[in-house]
Order: structure tokens, then C-alpha cells, then sequence
């Protein structure tokens, strides 16, 4: 059970394995016929409660087929309590494996936002600084407050809420300076946003999905709204964003793909995404289950149950 699975059941090595079976078996048949005819007959013979009484031993099979197949069911109950211990340790690691893959590929997926969030705020920037723009000053403040929640909030696995809504709008007023008086944009946020969590850069991309693929191909004047609202633990969120008639192939962008990936990993039967060419203008709408706090003046995250409908 200790010696023979592992080192040749486990392995694969099955050949090998049958052929022990089939010279553990002869010899258990002729160990047994030892044991009952030189051990148990003998011993049983001098039990003080059997001195006296009528019984021949000697004249019993010592060979007892049924014996030996007792011995072999019960032989055969121990490997499988072995073969179990076995298939649980290995599912335990191939759980682990598991995990620890999906955390590799979150991370990668995350990575994958700030190059190119990164390189449309820094070509803002570069821009005014080149015109000379007193406003310079403030667009790096807040793509330094950026930076910071990108280097340092997006560590944990969840982020408070607000603090997303705040990188939003820190993006926004970026973006802004770029179009100066010809981009419209509407901002509305309603509900209770306070104390709840959601993953970090969840609802970042959908924000430069609009303005990559949408208002910066605007030839006339363009225009952006996003609406959030949280009412029971139920995040609402929608963009909609103006566009050409006649929109290049790809309007979702790398930042929706991966916001994809990463809804389906960490919110798997929490959420409800729509993603509609409606011709002229395009519109992205999420239904999300959110965390929340759960113990007075400490961070914590509750465990949400799946939801198979989400209420749109």
C-alpha cells in the first residue's frame, strides 16, 4: 500500500505493478496456508477454553479459499483507503496550481491596462507642456495621484469604490484639457458608494475605451456620459459615448477584452456586461455584485453568494 502504489500505481507504471499483484498473490495464497496451518491451528489448539473438547484441527484445509479472500478484501480496503489519501493530496495541489495560475493571469491581465492608460495621459501631457500651458502643473499632479493608486492601491485584490470613482474622474479632467470646449460630458453618480469595494481598474478602461475609440475620432464635436448608481450592494454602471458612422473594425479595445477576462475570474455569476453599436453612439452597460464593509472602522470584505440573475 505504501511502496508499490506510489512508487509504480501512481507512476503509471502499470505493467510492473499487475506483475506484483500477480507474485503478491501467489504468496499471500502460500502464507496463508502456513500461518492457518502451523499458527492459528496450533495456537487455537492450546486456548485453555478448547483443552478437553473434541476438535481435530489437523484434520481442517489449511488451504481455506474463503480465508484467503478475506485476507485480500481487507488488503484491498487499506489501498483504498491509501489510493483516496492519495487522490485527495493531489487534488489539493491541483487546486492550488489552480489558483495560483488564475492570480498569475489577473495580474498579467491588470498589467496589461496601465501601459496604455499610461501612454494616453502621458501624451496630454506632452502636449501642453510643449505649448507651455500653465495647466501643465495640475495635469501631473493628477496623474501622479494616478500613478500612486496604480503602484499602490491596486495591490490589494479589491479597492474602495469611491477611489475608483475618483481615478475616473482624475482620467476625465485629463482628457478634458485636451479638447478644451469641444467635448461634452455628462457625470451622474447616485446611491450609497460609500463602503463598498470592487476589484482595482475595473471601471477605468470603459472610461478610455470611450475616448480612444470614440470622442478622438470625432471629427465634429463630440460628447461622453457615464451614469453609476449602487443601490443594494447592485453597481449600475453605463457609459455612453458619441462616434463616427462608420467606426473601424475593433471599437472594443485591449482594455475591454481584459476587463472581460478579469469579470469572468473574480465575478463569476455576479455580473451582467452589454456591449452595443447603436451606429452613431456606443454604449457599454455593467451589473456588479460589490463588496462591502462588514465590521464598524476595519476594511473587510464580505463573501457574496452567486447570483444567477442580476436585476437590470
Amino acid at each position: 500500500m505504501y511502496v508499490f502504489i506510489p512508487r509504480f500505481l501512481l507512476q503509471e507504471k502499470l505493467v510492473q505493478f499487475i506483475a506484483i499483484l500477480l507474485v503478491w498473490g501467489i504468496a499471500g495464497y502460500f502464507f496463508n496456508y502456513f500461518y492457518r496451518k502451523y499458527v492459528f491451528f496450533t495456537l487455537t489448539e492450546l486456548l485453555p477454553a478448547n483443552r478437553g473438547l473434541p476438535l481435530n484441527y489437523s484434520n481442517l484445509n489449511p488451504w481455506a479459499p474463503a480465508s484467503y479472500i478475506v485476507m485480500n478484501v481487507m488488503a484491498g480496503y487499506g489501498s483504498m483507503i491509501v489510493l483516496f489519501k492519495y487522490w485527495v493530496k493531489k487534488q489539493k495541489d491541483f487546486l492550488l496550481a489552480e489558483k495560483e495560475k488564475a492570480t498569475a493571469e489577473l495580474q498579467l491581465l491588470k498589467a496589461q491596462i496601465h501601459p496604455h492608460f499610461l501612454f494616453n495621459t502621458l501624451n496630454n501631457i506632452y502636449s501642453f507642456s510643449m505649448k507651455g500651458s500653465p495647466k501643465t502643473t495640475g495635469m501631473i499632479a493628477r496623474l501622479s495621484s494616478l500613478l500612486s493608486y496604480i503602484l499602490y492601491d491596486c495591490k490589494n485584490n479589491e479597492v474602495l469604490l469611491t477611489k475608483e470613482i475618483e481615478v475616473m474622474k482624475d482620467y476625465i479632467d485629463l482628457e478634458k484639457e485636451r479638447y478644451a470646449n469641444r467635448l461634452e460630458i455628462s457625470i451622474n453618480i447616485e446611491g450609497d458608494v460609500e463602503g463598498k469595494f470592487i476589484a482595482p481598474l475595473l471601471l477605468l478602461p470603459f472610461i478610455e475605451n470611450a475616448f480612444k475609440h470614440g470622442t478622438s475620432e470625432q471629427l465634429e464635436k463630440p460628447w461622453l456620459g457615464f451614469d453609476l448608481s449602487v443601490k443594494e450592494n447592485v453597481l449600475r454602471f453605463k457609459v455612453v459615448n458619441s462616434k463616427n458612422d462608420v467606426p473601424p473594425a475593433d471599437k472594443k479595445g485591449i482594455g475591454i477584452n481584459n476587463v472581460q477576462k478579469r469579470l469572468s475570474y473574480l465575478y463569476e455569476g455576479k455580473y451582467q456586461l452589454k456591449l452595443n453599436d447603436e451606429g452613431d453612439f456606443f454604449v457599454a452597460y455593467l451589473v456588479l455584485e460589490l463588496s462591502t464593509l462588514t465590521i464598524s472602522g476595519k476594511s473587510t470584505i464580505s463573501i457574496l453568494k452567486p447570483s444567477e440573475n442580476l436585476p437590470v
